[in-house]
């Protein structure tokens, strides 16, 4: 009994040099405090970043000298200040975690948070397609073929609804709703479990119909794989899978370095320059500000008559 108690309390005495499998508790610690599959993703791709760069250095306490000389590494590596302040984030995150599972002396975690970002010089200019882009992007895939149904439909859906790939992984056809005389997916579950309803265009909801037809979906999730034979299999598709159809098409168009989220982006830019306004298109893709804003200006979303509908990348009569 007296060994296991000395044992406990050795666990629990906070170090100044962490090893690999203190690191991946503190990991665990901070991918299991997130709700939010795009905050994991972007959480383990930043602290797997550092983890390689602390392992591959001479081992020195984990503390802010080591912090301030990994923001260094990340700023000779030319990346976005934007880009640098999250790959921090995430490393402080991580101290914080350690400290509080009893791996890591609380006096450098407190030191780690102190470290300061990046400052930010201007704006960054994202990814946006153009209409033109927009539409040829969604028609490039073959639509006499069962994938390239699939394809169309789900490259309208993220251009024309703005759906983040995680949502757009996720649906089923009980989301397909009526509401107000318009087609809309209901209840859509998404960042930080934050509930919208994201309105339809006709002709989007035209190509899920096809490809629905065709797969013959009637229940259950709305986008399923789809093997070389033209066979529907499988319960859903993969966020990964999203991001294959987005990068290959793109390809097609001869756009590089095209992301699903850039589509979500070009939605919102389209929105705007078809005359949409700014609270509508904060309703439709469900920005965590959403709620400020219907406080502040007491506008709800119209279902009946939304920004969505007519953007310039429609099919041609």
């Amino acid at each position: 009994m007296k060994h296991k108690t000395r044992s406990k309390g050795k666990l629990r005495t906070p170090k100044t040099i962490l090893r690999l499998p203190d690191l991946e508790v503190a990991k665990s610690a901070v991918l299991n405090s997130l709700s939010c599959p795009d905050a994991q993703r972007g959480y383990r791709h930043a602290i797997d970043e550092f983890v390689d760069w602390y392992c591959s250095e001479p081992r020195l306490s984990f503390g802010k000298t080591v912090v301030v000389r990994y923001r260094m590494h990340l700023e000779s590596r030319n990346l976005a200040p934007g880009t640098i302040n999250l790959r921090l984030g995430a490393v402080r995150r991580l101290a914080y975690e350690a400290a509080d599972c009893g791996l890591l002396s609380a006096d450098l975690a407190a030191g780690i948070r102190r470290v300061k970002g990046v400052k930010k010089l201007g704006v960054r200019l994202g990814n946006w397609l153009t209409a033109d882009q927009s539409q040829a992007l969604w028609q490039a895939p073959d639509r006499d073929r069962i994938k390239g149904k699939r394809d169309r439909a789900l490259l309208a859906v993220l251009l024309a609804c703005g759906l983040r790939r995680h949502e757009l992984a996720a649906l089923t056809v009980d989301h397909l709703q009526q509401r107000e005389g318009h087609w809309a997916i209901v209840d859509l579950r998404g960042k930080a479990g934050h509930v919208r309803t994201v309105p339809v265009p006709d002709w989007v909801r035209g190509l899920l119909g096809d490809w629905m037809k065709s797969a013959g979906i009637t229940s259950g999730s709305l986008f399923r794989r789809v093997s070389s034979a033209g066979r529907v299999w499988g319960e859903r598709v993969t966020e990964k899978l999203v991001w294959h159809v987005v990068k290959e098409f793109a390809a097609k168009i001869g756009v590089s370095k095209l992301a699903p989220h850039d589509l979500r982006r070009s939605c919102a830019r389209l929105c705007r320059a078809a005359g949409g306004e700014l609270e509508q298109i904060q309703f439709l893709l469900g920005h965590v500000s959403v709620q400020t804003t219907e406080r502040y200006l007491g506008c709800t979303q119209r279902i009946s008559s939304v920004v969505n509908d007519r953007i310039g990348i429609e099919p041609n009569p």
